[in-house]
Protein backbone atom coordinates (compact mmCIF):
# COMPACT_ATOMS: atom_id res chain seq x y z
CA UNK A 1 0.00 0.00 0.00
CA UNK A 2 1.54 3.30 -1.05
CA UNK A 3 1.43 6.47 1.05
CA UNK A 4 -1.34 8.02 -1.04
CA UNK A 5 -3.62 5.05 -0.37
CA UNK A 6 -3.36 5.35 3.41
CA UNK A 7 -6.53 6.66 5.05
CA UNK A 8 -6.59 10.46 5.37
CA UNK A 9 -6.71 10.26 9.17
CA UNK A 10 -3.63 8.03 9.31
CA UNK A 11 -1.68 10.24 6.89
CA UNK A 12 -2.59 13.26 8.99
CA UNK A 13 -1.58 11.68 12.30
CA UNK A 14 1.72 10.31 10.96
CA UNK A 15 2.69 13.69 9.48
CA UNK A 16 1.65 15.52 12.66
CA UNK A 17 3.67 13.12 14.82
CA UNK A 18 6.77 13.59 12.68
CA UNK A 19 6.33 17.37 12.56
CA UNK A 20 5.94 17.48 16.33
CA UNK A 21 9.20 15.65 16.88
CA UNK A 22 10.98 18.34 14.86
CA UNK A 23 9.11 21.17 16.57
CA UNK A 24 9.76 19.84 20.07
CA UNK A 25 13.48 19.71 19.30
CA UNK A 26 13.31 23.18 17.75
CA UNK A 27 11.54 24.69 20.77
CA UNK A 28 13.21 22.81 23.62
CA UNK A 29 16.24 20.88 22.35
CA UNK A 30 18.49 23.90 22.58
CA UNK A 31 17.94 24.00 26.36
CA UNK A 32 20.26 21.00 26.59
CA UNK A 33 22.30 20.87 23.39
CA UNK A 34 23.01 24.61 23.00
CA UNK A 35 22.74 25.77 26.59
CA UNK A 36 26.08 27.57 26.46
CA UNK A 37 25.53 29.14 23.04
CA UNK A 38 24.20 32.69 22.69
CA UNK A 39 20.42 32.89 22.31
CA UNK A 40 20.64 34.00 18.66
CA UNK A 41 22.63 30.87 17.74
CA UNK A 42 19.97 28.74 19.44
CA UNK A 43 17.28 30.70 17.58
CA UNK A 44 18.94 30.16 14.20
CA UNK A 45 19.44 26.45 14.82
CA UNK A 46 15.83 26.20 16.03
CA UNK A 47 14.58 27.94 12.89
CA UNK A 48 16.55 25.47 10.78
CA UNK A 49 14.93 22.55 12.61
CA UNK A 50 11.51 24.20 12.45
CA UNK A 51 11.73 24.32 8.65
CA UNK A 52 11.40 20.53 8.62
CA UNK A 53 8.46 20.81 10.99
CA UNK A 54 6.68 23.11 8.55
CA UNK A 55 7.48 20.82 5.62
CA UNK A 56 5.46 18.16 7.45
CA UNK A 57 2.88 20.29 9.26
CA UNK A 58 1.56 22.11 6.20
CA UNK A 59 0.85 18.94 4.20
CA UNK A 60 -0.63 17.30 7.33
CA UNK A 61 -3.14 20.11 7.68
CA UNK A 62 -3.89 20.24 3.97
CA UNK A 63 -4.45 16.48 3.79
CA UNK A 64 -6.37 16.41 7.07
CA UNK A 65 -8.65 19.28 6.09
CA UNK A 66 -10.22 16.98 3.50
CA UNK A 67 -11.71 14.96 6.38
CA UNK A 68 -11.47 17.11 9.54
CA UNK A 69 -12.50 20.64 10.38
CA UNK A 70 -9.91 23.11 11.60
CA UNK A 71 -10.92 22.69 15.25
CA UNK A 72 -10.45 18.95 15.02
CA UNK A 73 -7.07 19.42 13.38
CA UNK A 74 -5.99 21.78 16.15
CA UNK A 75 -7.07 19.49 18.99
CA UNK A 76 -5.42 16.55 17.22
CA UNK A 77 -2.25 18.62 17.02
CA UNK A 78 -2.37 19.45 20.73
CA UNK A 79 -2.87 15.83 21.76
CA UNK A 80 0.06 14.80 19.59
CA UNK A 81 2.15 17.63 21.02
CA UNK A 82 1.58 16.37 24.56
CA UNK A 83 2.25 12.79 23.43
CA UNK A 84 5.61 13.83 21.97
CA UNK A 85 6.55 16.38 24.64
CA UNK A 86 6.24 14.24 27.77
CA UNK A 87 8.68 11.51 26.65
CA UNK A 88 10.99 14.21 25.25
CA UNK A 89 11.02 16.06 28.57
CA UNK A 90 11.61 12.89 30.53
CA UNK A 91 14.18 11.12 28.35
CA UNK A 92 16.02 13.95 26.60
CA UNK A 93 15.84 16.75 29.15
CA UNK A 94 15.80 14.34 32.13
CA UNK A 95 12.77 16.02 33.69
CA UNK A 96 10.95 13.94 36.28
CA UNK A 97 7.54 12.52 35.46
CA UNK A 98 4.77 14.62 36.98
CA UNK A 99 1.23 13.57 37.76
CA UNK A 100 0.22 16.85 36.12
CA UNK A 101 1.06 15.25 32.77
CA UNK A 102 -1.65 12.68 33.45
CA UNK A 103 -4.17 15.38 34.36
CA UNK A 104 -3.26 17.33 31.24
CA UNK A 105 -3.84 14.16 29.20
CA UNK A 106 -7.24 13.67 30.85
CA UNK A 107 -8.16 17.23 29.90
CA UNK A 108 -7.04 16.53 26.33
CA UNK A 109 -9.26 13.44 26.22
CA UNK A 110 -12.13 15.75 27.14
CA UNK A 111 -11.11 18.18 24.40
CA UNK A 112 -11.01 15.35 21.87
CA UNK A 113 -14.46 14.18 22.97
CA UNK A 114 -16.02 17.61 22.64
CA UNK A 115 -14.42 18.54 19.32
CA UNK A 116 -15.19 15.18 17.67
CA UNK A 117 -18.60 14.38 19.20
CA UNK A 118 -20.54 16.13 16.47
CA UNK A 119 -18.50 14.61 13.66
Amino acid sequence: MSWGHWPVGLQTVVLLLASNVFMTFAWYGHLKSLSMAPWYVAALVSWGIALFEYLLQVPANRIGYAEFNVGQLKIMQEVITLTVFVPFAMFYLKEPFKLDYVWAAVCMVGAVYFIFRSA
